[in-house]
């Protein structure tokens, strides 16, 4: 859930600094911009997914096998990995989606 939470917060925050610019006139035009690059927050992002991932199989096999009592744990684990699982699908076919859109686009 905390995974979750941290990728709502960083999307918080990039969309209020892309706010602060744009209030700002723009004066940022041309400049680097400084912070992690889009494919650095997509690797983030999939390596944060694969971690819950593997965390939620821990979990679930320490249930099974005893080590674990707490069932809505297990269970909420289970369900964060899910949504990162179909959030990172559904992001897939959105671009897949829009590079078939492009590459059909008259020239």
């Amino acid at each position: 859930m905390t995974q979750v939470g941290g990728l709502k917060y960083q999307v918080d925050q990039t969309h209020l600094q892309s706010l602060k610019k744009m209030q700002d006139g723009m004066e940022g035009v041309g400049k680097p911009v400084s912070g992690p690059t889009f494919s650095e927050r997509l690797a983030d992002g999939i390596n944060d997914v694969a971690s819950a991932q593997s965390e939620a199989s821990k979990m679930a096999r320490d249930f099974e096998l005893g080590r674990e009592n707490d069932l809505s744990k297990v269970m909420v684990s289970q369900q964060v990995s899910s949504l990162g699982f179909q959030l990172t699908l559904n992001l897939r076919n959105k671009a897949l989606s829009a590079y078939k859109d492009i590459m059909n686009m008259p020239v």
